[in-house]
């Protein structure tokens, strides 16, 4: 374990240097700034107000579209495995969900409903077909002859879904929770640098732009990163305690 985490540090010590190092060549701070200079941008940005209200606003808008697309998609791939009706009705919408161009979307969208639940809309439209897909495959990968033994011996419905259910989905969702994570800031954070929302990430990535604060834009930038694995491990973690 210990060598494991020594032999990642220096891959990351190796890349650090690399970035400096190519900031000194270019040499050129609206284009390319080094680490150092980030990490003095990011310890400014932390000493003020806005900088821990957008963080905290931008959180609040691509969580709740997480968590209510993760929700209605687990609600709709059940009623999809029951009620086989259902889910012929929602493959189309959810090929389409799944194929159109977040940017076109994110236009779109902003007519619609306008730029202050613009990152939840996103997000959520974004999340939605990752685990609906995921969970009714997880749904159709439980072992017929386990679910006919469960109904001759009388199982449960509680000890059907721990026992048989939970093992075969949980294995999708986790894979498609590693994925639709990452996409939901993505998506999220990019849907707030069109709409500039007040108080987000996404407003303080437009200004940097703006005002060509290379720096600030970089700072930002390791924000995202930072707060987005925060969620996943977090969620992650909460999620591997179910099973």
């Amino acid at each position: 374990m210990q060598r494991t985490t020594i032999r990642k540090l220096l891959i990351l010590l190796f890349w650090l240097a690399v970035w400096h190092i190519a900031s000194l060549l270019l040499d050129n701070s609206l284009i390319l700034v080094g680490p150092l200079d980030t990490a003095k941008s990011l310890v400014t940005l932390a000493a003020t107000k806005d900088f821990w209200a957008s963080i905290l606003s931008s959180f609040l808008r691509i969580g709740t579209g997480f968590f209510g697309a993760f929700f209605a998609a687990l609600l709709f791939a059940v009623l999809a495995y029951y009620i086989p009706l259902v889910g012929e009705f929602l493959d189309p919408l959810v090929l389409l969900m799944k194929s159109i161009p977040v940017a076109s979307f994110v236009i779109l969208a902003l007519i619609w409903i306008g730029s202050k639940n613009l990152a939840v809309f996103i997000s959520a439209s974004v999340v939605f077909p990752v685990i609906y897909i995921n969970t009714a495959a997880g749904l159709r990968s439980v072992d017929k002859n386990l679910l006919e033994m469960a109904q001759v011996f009388r199982f449960r419905p509680l000890n059907r879904l721990r026992y048989l259910y939970l093992p075969a989905v949980m294995p999708y969702l986790v894979s498609a929770s590693k994925s639709a994570l990452g996409m939901s800031w993505k998506s999220g954070v990019a849907a707030e640098v069109i709409g500039v929302p007040d108080s987000s990430i996404g407003e303080q990535l437009y200004m940097a732009k703006i005002y060509l604060s290379t720096g600030d834009l970089f700072a930002w930038t390791f924000v995202i990163i930072c707060v987005s694995l925060l969620f996943e491990k977090c969620f992650l973690w909460v999620l591997s305690k179910i099973h």
